[in-house]
């Protein structure tokens, strides 16, 4: 994409407000928490500690919303704590410039390797950096620093305790993830009727999988309704994927496909249900024609063959969810032909999630995987540090004042990415200067004393944390507005403060800008090692469920679990890296967007193949199949190598598999589910090798088999 191609983009992207469902209570106890602080201070102490200590709180409430699944007191302490700590050590060097900037360039050079940890902890070591250089501008003695670090970890404790007098929709974040698994296999079941090989977006999975993730504290107070239905809609997947496949499943027109088009829009209805039970906390209420649907025909079961168990299976699991959600279908059950090799699922465990003291040691194990010259965190780091300090440099030579502002604005706009450091640029810039001119306008207009800006400053804390979600220039503009009445609380002239803060805000978003431009890390270049992974992961997933196949008596549902979660995480990598490069201007070095396209295309057909023979894994007492050890064993020895292909632009040969898929054929028959995946997985794996072939004749060729 051209230079100027890519910054319309993203100036369009920064500049779009999206529709978030907002939060006002929870928004309201956040306001109130800096309320509080802001109030107490402007009482008992002095303007400058009611500004200081605001930013604990605003800090504090601001991360609260966050999407983590943590404790939010704990994240509210955890942001307290870092802040107090930022503000002590920056007024302690503070006295000497050349000091506090050695200071600055080693904290956000720490800030920028903390989005190794994730996000969230992204976000508050920025948000350290920016208090940092926000409160060393009051004059203070030793004294007075500790006083100030104090006053701001009181705000962020002020917060920890308002969340947890006044808890609101307690688990409601973990019950959304959960709802929302379970209304997007619904969808799936209903996209399944008309396009019987339709796309899932495993993303709702993989969200609900991190929200079951508990501390131990956490996990002895977990609602019942949470224990039990992940798992479930984990395994419904590939039944409903098994149960509409025209290959492995029902034929695709006919009396068994009307059934399997009734089942997969009953298990939709079910679904549902039990999303909205979840969801609310209250019982499963399913309307009688589903479980009608979901009974044998008088007249005997009317699917035949692989169709048949997996019907049988998704009835069961079914039921299995309806009663992990409070709500007994003995009914159903007994209506139903008890499967004969079907199981209670095994009960899954909660997953462990690490306390905060264990979280230290992991922290630092994902810092220190980072810090190296290729990876995109540490270049990002090494960035952050270099555009904060010069922007501290220039901002204190400037004559407006207030020059911390420019290296601020740096610091919140970048990120490890191109296309989000671009739009939050000229968010940032657009958003400070609506926020700005009407803060400056209402001061004018109504020359507010002391007590009204800090009572104005507190409506634009709300408003960011109402519209918190809508976009990155809603939350500068309110910003914009909270700044030009926080410094009216201690008597800046407005003038002054909009002239300042639009010159500085501007310089800071161009040094951004111009830091990624010369210190790039183009995603573009990562997409063949991405590429190289997702067929790695789907090649152990695919060995896992074949080596069932191959030895049921020692299957481990385990391994096949974990391989399916290595290929999901490995796809979502490749997803992510992907919509990032197509935003980047840089033209494709050895992998063209059809190229692409036909690429995942491929390895999205495998992994789905491959889900359609873990469907029907056989019990622990089936013969063992010689077929499919064999398909694994050679599949085995040619992974490795075309892994390496890929990333070496080599082309890739899967005729050794082919042959083998066709003497497993041979020699058994096409009709069994493993022998006609595998046949689908050798043609998912020869349009891979299309896809990345050197000339133009196989890439257009895998493109329209894409397409």
């Amino acid at each position: 994409m051209p230079w100027l191609s890519a910054l319309k983009d993203t100036a369009r992207a920064g500049l779009t407000i999206e529709r978030a469902a907002p939060e006002p209570l929870l928004a309201v106890r956040s306001t109130a928490g800096v309320a509080i602080v802001m109030a107490l201070m402007l009482t008992f102490g002095s303007p400058a500690l009611a500004v200081s200590s605001a930013f604990g709180a605003f800090a504090a409430g601001l991360v609260s919303f966050q999407r983590s699944w943590r404790p939010r007191p704990v994240l509210a302490l955890g942001v307290a704590v870092g802040l107090a700590a930022s503000t002590f050590l920056g007024y302690l060097a503070a006295y000497s410039h050349v000091l506090f900037l050695v200071l600055l360039a080693v904290w956000t050079l720490l800030a920028g390797m903390a989005w190794a940890v994730g996000p969230v902890s992204g976000l508050v070591a920025t948000q350290t950096v920016a208090v940092m250089l926000i409160t060393v501008t009051l004059p203070t003695s030793v004294a007075g620093a500790a006083e100030h670090a104090g006053l701001i970890a009181v705000g962020g404790l002020v917060q920890a305790l308002l969340i947890v007098v006044f808890p609101i929709r307690p688990w409601g974040r973990q019950r959304d993830a959960l709802a929302d698994a379970l209304a997007a296999e619904a969808d799936y079941a209903r996209r399944l009727r008309h396009d019987p090989v339709a796309h899932f977006d495993p993303q709702p999975l993989m969200e609900a999988r991190s929200a079951a993730a508990l501390t131990p504290r956490q996990a002895r107070n977990r609602p019942r309704q949470l224990g039990g239905p992940r798992g479930l809609a984990e395994r419904l997947r590939p039944v409903l994927a098994a149960l509409a496949d025209p290959v492995v499943g029902a034929p695709p027109e006919g009396p068994e496909r009307d059934r399997v088009r009734d089942l997969l829009g009953a298990a939709a209805t079910v679904l549902d249900a039990v999303a909205r039970s979840v969801r609310r906390g209250g019982p499963v209420r399913l309307p009688p024609e589903a479980l009608d649907v979901l009974r044998v025909p008088e007249s005997g079961p009317m699917l035949t063959g692989a169709a048949r168990r997996s019907a049988y299976r998704l009835i069961a699991l079914l039921g299995d969810a309806v009663e992990g959600s409070d709500e007994p279908v003995r009914q159903t059950r007994r209506a139903t032909d008890t499967p004969p090799a079907d199981r209670r699922p095994e009960p899954y465990r909660h997953l462990l999630r690490p306390t905060v003291p264990r979280l230290i040691p992991l922290a630092v194990r994902a810092v220190r995987r980072e810090a190296r010259w290729s990876s995109p965190i540490g270049r990002h780091a090494v960035r952050l540090s270099a555009v904060a300090c010069v922007g501290y440099v220039l901002g204190t030579a400037l004559p407006w004042g207030h020059g911390y502002w420019a290296p601020m604005a740096s610091v919140m706009i970048m990120r490890p990415d191109f296309a989000q450091t671009y739009s939050r640029g000229v968010a940032r810039f657009v958003g400070t200067v609506v926020g700005v001119l009407a803060g400056a306008a209402i001061t004018a207009l109504l020359h507010p004393d002391p007590y009204v800006c800090a009572a104005l400053a507190v409506i634009c804390v709300g408003l960011l944390y109402l519209f918190t979600g809508t976009g990155y220039i809603v939350a500068s503009a309110c910003i914009g507005g909270y700044v030009v009445f926080l410094l009216g609380v201690v008597g800046e002239g407005w003038s002054q403060t909009v002239q300042a803060r639009v010159a500085l805000t501007l310089l800071g978003g161009l040094l951004a800008m111009a830091a990624y431009a010369l210190f790039p890390v183009w995603e573009t270049r990562r997409l063949r090692d991405r590429l190289a992974e997702w067929l790695r992961a789907n090649g152990e997933y695919t060995l896992a469920v074949l080596t069932a196949h191959a030895d049921p008596a020692g299957r481990s549902p385990r391994h096949v679990r974990e391989a399916l979660l290595d290929a999901r995480a490995a796809r979502r990598e490749w997803e992510d890296t992907a919509e990032r490069a197509q935003k980047e201007p840089v033209r494709h070095r050895g992998l063209s967007r059809s190229a692409e396209r036909a690429a995942e295309s491929a390895l999205a057909t495998m992994g789905r193949v491959t889900m359609l023979m873990e469907a029907h894994l056989p019990e622990p007492d089936a013969p063992p199949s010689p077929g499919a050890a064999a398909f694994a064993t050679t599949l085995r020895e040619l992974l490795p190598d075309a892994v390496e292909a890929l990333r070496e632009r080599r082309p890739l040969d899967w005729t050794p598999l082919r042959l083998r898929a066709a003497a497993w054929a041979a020699a058994e028959g096409d009709t069994g589910v493993t022998v006609r995946g595998a046949e689908l997985l050798t043609d998912a794996l020869d349009e891979l090798a299309a896809a990345l072939s050197p000339g133009p004749g196989g890439r257009n060729r895998a493109a329209r088999r894409a397409g």
